[in-house]
This record gives C-alpha cells, structure tokens and sequence, in this order.
C-alpha cells in the first residue's frame, strides 16, 4: 500500500451514496428509481446525473423484499393484433407509470384455463403486485376462470363482473347509438357485420344492433360475419352491396367499415348517397377515410385508467369487490352517413 494513502474497502455504491452527490435524501433517488412522478423534474435529472457518475444501478429485488412490492402489474391478453387490446395496454402501460409501476406483457396462445394458469405461473415467478387480464373472447367464459386465490386481479372485456372486478366499455349503448342514429336519419333497417363469433365485444354490440331493431318495430336483415379486418369488411360489403333495400350498415369496428367502403365505391353505390356506414372505434385514421367515417367513440384511455385504479386500490387494501365497470361511449358523426336518397328526392 502506497504511503499516506488510505484505500477505501471495495464495496458498491449505494442509495446514500447518489443521494450525498446529488445532494437530496435517499428517500428522492428511491422514488427517481421507481418512477415516481412527484419527483421534479431538475432533481430528477440531478440524481439520474449523480447514478451514472457514480455507475449505480438500483436493486430492484432487494427493494421489493424490503417494501413487500415489485412496483409492477402484469398483463395477460390473447393477442394484440386488435385495436382495441393494443389502445387499452398502450392506456395500462402510460397509467401505470405514472404511479410508478412498470408492466410486464405475458400474451396467452390460447384462451384456455390451462393456457391462464399457466400465465399466472409465469408472472409470479416474475414477481408482480397484480394481475390485468384481458379476455376479448368467450371460448373461457366466467364458469370456467378460476383465478389462484389470493391474486390480485383486474379483468378486462369478459363477463366475469360477478366474480371478479371487470372494465368494459359499454358495448351495447355504442351499438345502440349507431343504429338510432341511423333510424333516425330515415332508414327503414339497418344491416350489421359483425365481428367473430368468439368475441365478447361482437356479441354484445350484434344483441344491441338487434334489440334496438326489435323494439323500433324494424325487420332484422341477416347479419354478415367479419373478423375485425378490412378484408372481413370487404366480402361482406360486396354481399350488401347487391342488397338493393340495404341503405344503411352498421360495422362492429372501423377497419371492417374500410373495407365496406371500398367494396360500395368499386359496386358502384355512393356513400353516403347510396348507402350509410357507421363503424365502431374511432380510430385515429377514421376522419381520413373516404368519406370521413361516422362510428362510436371508445375511451382507451379511461378504460385503461380504470383497469390500473381498480388494480391499485387492491394492492393498497382498500375495499374493490367483485362487479363491472362501464365506461361510456359516444357517437362521432361525420360524412359517410346522411339521410336515404328517398328523403331527399
């Protein structure tokens, strides 16, 4: 050892350590560590600045065994090719870090019980605080979820509300106001494609679509079978299209009501001249389709906000019982619908 040096024992760095060079409280680096969002935004960057200067990484395991929590929520889903399941974890994900929560992402092959449990396994061996599951399709319906006890759990798009917590958009008042809003431009009926037949989301808005027909005294039009994609809606809009009394059609989401459009405009029938279309979603490109396209606004974001408070709330113990949370949509009327020519002739 060098004379009139003193070697300091190896050891790494620690939490005090950061919170010395930047000069704030340990109980600041912890929350800049977990993604806190009461940190400001300068003392943020100062003790971000301060870890990689000194080249800490926090110890998040650690951490979690001495709170007793991970700081994170899993989600299990079925598949996120749909706009719907991917704008409502795109929601979870934004929500969940502003309270300072990551997600981890566990996609199910197939929407079995084993196929669930087995998610479960896997993100307990993950280590998560709570468990969003989003079903979408009925082929496990609420008789057959049986959840490990104890879980703390969140389901999205099922009908599971009397066993568990469930977030849903409400399906059946968009496809109501979809159809009234077309009755009440003058159409005689209103046709509908619908979504897959598996999908909790397509057989809420179909029963909707044909109760409302029901009870304004309307004739139900056989429905046409989509899958959610543009090309679903296509086939099916080519069908309609040579349906001379179909002068109206509802669309279970927008990427189907595309591929309507497209199939009306090479059939030679003008929308909204010809025949109106409605879709459901409310996707971003909807106001740059060709007419810009009437449909039902859903709320993402508040679908996903409260699939993380719901969750929350659990994690903290406060009182979250079973039962089913609607959040509200509302129709977007642009051009692709207007009243039937004979109105106005």
């Amino acid at each position: 050892m060098t004379a009139g040096r003193t070697r300091r024992p190896a050891r790494g760095v620690s939490m005090a350590d950061v919170a010395r060079l930047a000069g704030v409280s340990s109980q600041t680096v912890s929350r800049v560590s977990t993604g806190h969002p009461s940190v400001v935004e300068s003392t943020r960057q100062q003790v971000l600045a301060a870890m990689r200067q000194l080249g800490y990484r926090p110890n998040s395991a650690a951490r979690a065994l001495k709170r007793g929590e991970f700081r994170t929520i899993g989600v299990i889903l079925f598949t996120l090719a749909t706009t719907g399941n991917s704008r409502t974890v795109e929601a979870i994900a934004g929500y969940a870090a502003k309270e300072g929560y990551a997600i981890t992402l566990i996609p199910v092959a197939a929407p079995t019980q084993d196929g669930v449990l087995g998610a479960f396994s896997r993100l307990g061996e993950l280590a998560v605080d709570g468990i969003i599951v989003i079903m979408e399709v009925h082929l496990l319906d609420a008789a057959n979820l049986n959840l490990p006890p104890g879980v703390q759990v969140v389901v999205v798009d099922s009908d599971a509300g009397d066993r568990y917590p469930v977030v849903d958009t409400d399906q059946a008042d968009g496809a109501r106001q979809a159809v009234r809003h077309l009755l009440e431009l003058g159409h005689e009926t209103v046709w509908h494609v619908t979504g897959p037949a598996e999908s909790f989301a397509s057989e809420r808005r179909t029963q909707a679509w044909r109760r409302t027909l029901l009870e304004a005294g309307r004739t139900v039009p056989p429905v046409q079978r989509g899958d959610w994609t543009a090309d679903s809606g296509y086939r099916a809009g080519l069908v309609l299209a040579a349906e001379a009394e179909c002068t109206a059609v509802f669309a279970a989401n927008d990427q189907m009501a595309l591929g309507l459009l497209r199939a009306f405009h090479e059939s030679g029938r003008t929308v909204p001249r010809d025949v109106s279309i409605v879709g459901f979603d409310d996707i971003p490109d909807s106001s740059s389709f060709i007419p810009p396209l009437t449909t039902v606004h859903q709320d993402f974001a508040e679908v996903g906000r409260r699939c993380v408070q719901g969750l929350l709330r659990q994690i903290r113990k406060e009182p979250e019982g079973p039962g089913t949370v609607l959040v509200p949509t509302r129709m977007v009327v642009r051009s692709s619908t207007a009243p039937p020519s004979s109105r106005r002739e």
